[in-house]
């Protein structure tokens, strides 16, 4: 397998540091991002004048030629299937897909086959130009298994670079339905007083409270104090069910992106997710509050009821702003149907 060979000729000395003025000048269609160049400086595959430049902060200066080696992307282990996708966009940098419920994102010991990476290796095929020296799809962000909707997934190392800058900094614009038991209110006395629970003006709740492993089930997130990772989720009540409410179609959107953010935070508010089999549980409604049907469809909703709707970001290589949405899936709809009987 034989190196692919990227010359490039230094444009500007203001950028004196080695890596930062190759991943300037380096050509775009090269789609290498900064990482993946600081990378292969330190494997030896970045040479001057035939003789290889390991320092990443080496000085450059203007006129200056490095030759940049890039071996050709390796194949992945993980073989490609043949499932369908619901693709929402897709160009040489990214794709956009809907994502079924059930769905794992990424292979993992217990999923080896069936996962989206699975499918976006067959779906992409030849269009992966390699990330991290790779053929893989860029999974920049993850969605659980059973919860639906909408994911961006890099095409090439520059967009996978990109992506993950604006996922680091919070500026990706993602919001999420949700069915929860009970209706979040700021008159509820017993959510003023709970540490990191808040309401801004609209009756927006917000929750400020860190994530981490729980102690004794590591499959499971909780809330800590002085510890774990910064987690900020905001809901909004879209829609009360029952009299009084005893089910709410919430719109929630992240400031940060946690693993299940939003299903540990509602649960700790005592809101947790119709279905969520590991944060909410089965329970006993009251047969006053909504018809039999509604109560028969919310004990037989057999996932958490949550849905990635909307995803909004700049395109790493564009720089367009890029905003889409999916529908509720059928599934979820039906729920809410149940609930309005």
């Amino acid at each position: 397998m034989s190196d692919t060979i990227i010359s490039v000729e230094i444009s500007d000395p203001a950028l004196a540091r080695l890596d930062k003025a190759l991943a300037r000048d380096v050509p775009v269609e090269a789609n290498l991002s900064r990482s993946r160049i600081a990378r292969l400086i330190a494997e030896g595959a970045v040479s001057k004048g035939g003789v290889a430049v390991t320092d990443q902060k080496a000085k450059v200066a203007l006129g200056e030629v490095y030759d940049i080696a890039v071996a050709e992307a390796a194949e992945l282990e993980t073989g490609p299937e043949d499932i369908p996708l619901d693709v929402v966009y897709e160009d040489a940098a990214l794709i956009v897909v809907n994502k079924p419920a059930g769905m794992v994102v990424h292979p993992a010991p217990g999923s080896p086959t069936g996962t989206l990476v699975n499918a976006l290796l067959h779906h992409c095929a030849d269009s992966l130009s390699g990330i991290g020296g790779a053929k893989r799809p860029g999974i920049v962000h993850r969605i659980d298994k059973d919860t639906s909707g909408l994911l961006v997934v890099a095409k090439s190392d520059a967009a996978h670079h990109g992506l993950a800058k604006q996922f680091e900094k919070h500026s990706v614009e993602r919001h999420y339905r949700a069915l929860a038991y009970g209706m979040p209110d700021a008159a509820d006395p017993r959510l003023r007083g709970m540490a990191g629970v808040d309401f801004e003006a609209s009756n927006l709740l917000r929750v400020n409270a860190n994530l981490a492993r729980h102690k004794t089930d590591r499959q499971r997130q909780a809330v800590v104090k002085n510890a774990g990772r910064h987690a900020i989720t905001r809901a909004r009540v879209v829609e009360g069910f029952g009299t009084p409410p005893t089910a709410s179609l919430l719109d929630c959107w992240l400031e940060t992106g946690r693993t299940h953010q939003i299903r540990v935070h509602l649960a700790y508010c005592g809101h947790a997710l119709i279905g969520d089999p590991t944060y909410g549980g089965k329970r006993k409604l009251a047969k006053t509050a909504l018809s039999e049907t509604a109560i028969a469809a919310i004990g037989a909703f057999p996932r958490q009821a949550l849905h990635a709707a909307s995803l909004g970001f700049m395109h790493p290589v564009s720089g367009e702003t890029l905003h889409f949405e999916a529908d509720l899936p059928t599934d979820f709809a039906e729920l809410i149907a149940a609930l309005h009987r």
